[in-house]
């Protein structure tokens, strides 16, 4: 009998799952607020609630942290990637989601979101090479079928749904953010999302002003800033030390878990009632996670020699002497050595493991 893969869940990818949990709460509770404020002015608020509460807590780590040292700012080289996701994650992404909701059940808009992994995934292998094999190309199948059967007019006389193509367009933003970001990982992640944040924020509030739309009542303002913190904020920080750890590829195959909480949610807190076509879907989607979920990958693979810079532990790919006092605390941040290695042990393709197969 064929070996049936176990639903073992890698270290690395927990940040990954956490960032998703939280990240799927947004949709559900976005589309509790978008009956009281405009689109633009909601995503505003959710990413000035990311940015300001991630300020807040950066420089309390600051105060009460007496080494710092694990911690990589960010390098001028690294601004065009920070600008680019800036504008894609931060400024049209929640642009094209808070419009796409006016219209569509936040169930149904919750797995579309499952589309943000496979383009991310797409993007990682075409544009940035990175190495996919099989077993997660069926499951990116799964889920893009799955989403196709969400998106399909419910008559074929109906017209074209533009809020579902905005919500795709949502996606494909993300995607392109996560790719981009993928590129400054190794930075220090809080700082990474509470810059994004705030400029997302600021960006999104100036038009939604220039707009003529007014600053809702305070609870609502509230509200939004609350679940922009934790859904945006919070998650893009672990979201972000799940790329420097596993890739691109497989972040956002783990991400994909968020939409089912996004799911579950919607049914809780808006007593949503989903069709036979969503079900379908949502076994595709299914089948197609759990392909993510149960990836095994190992390999003998060679480590050509880098120099490079990161935070980082003292395991068996980092064997380096220093040419400084160490204190022996860990994680810490230098330039640092690696030396030509063969191996064979379960990688992802993260910033050690860019090798071609």
């Amino acid at each position: 009998m064929a070996n049936v893969p176990s639903l073992k869940i890698h270290p690395e990818a927990i940040f990954a799952i956490l960032a998703a949990i939280l990240f799927g709460l947004a949709t559900p509770v976005a589309k509790l607020l978008i009956g009281d404020v405009s689109p633009q002015m909601l995503a505003g608020l959710l990413y000035s609630g990311s940015g300001i509460g991630l300020l807040l807590l950066y420089a309390l780590i600051r105060l009460f942290k007496q080494n710092n040292s694990e911690h990589l700012s960010i390098q001028a080289s690294d601004l065009s990637w920070l600008s680019g996701g800036i504008l894609f994650g931060g400024v049209l992404a929640p642009l094209l989601l808070m419009q796409g909701l006016r219209a569509t059940p936040a169930s149904m808009a919750s797995l579309l979101l499952n589309l943000e992994s496979v383009f991310t995934a797409l993007m990682a292998w075409l544009i940035f090479k990175e190495h996919f094999d099989r077993r997660i190309l069926i499951g990116m199948t799964c889920i893009l079928v799955g989403s196709l059967l969400l998106s399909w007019p419910k008559q074929l006389s109906s017209a074209f749904p533009f809020d579902t193509l905005a919500i795709v367009g949502a996606c494909a933003c993300w995607a392109i953010d996560n790719n981009l970001t993928r590129k400054i990982a190794a930075n220090d992640a809080l700082l990474i999302a509470c810059i994004k944040g705030l400029v997302a924020g600021l960006i999104n509030l100036g038009i939604a002003l220039s707009l003529g739309n007014a600053l809702p009542v305070f609870t609502v303002g509230m509200s939004a800033a609350a679940i922009g913190f934790l859904s945006y904020g919070v998650s893009l920080v672990l979201f972000v030390m799940s790329l420097r750890l596993i890739g691109t590829a497989r972040t956002g195959a783990y991400f994909s878990v968020a939409p089912f909480v996004g799911v579950a949610c919607s049914f809780l807190l808006l007593h949503e009632q989903p069709d036979t076509l969503f079900w379908l879907a949502t076994c595709l989607m299914l089948i197609g996670v759990w392909l993510h979920l149960t990836e095994h990958h190992a390999h003998l693979h060679h480590h050509e020699e880098l120099l490079h810079q990161h935070s980082h532990f003292h395991d068996e790919h980092h064997h380096h002497t220093h040419e400084f006092d160490w204190d022996g605390g860990e994680p810490h941040v230098h330039p640092h050595e690696h030396k030509n290695l063969s191996h064979s042990h379960p990688h992802f393709p993260d910033m050690h493991h860019q090798h071609k197969h």
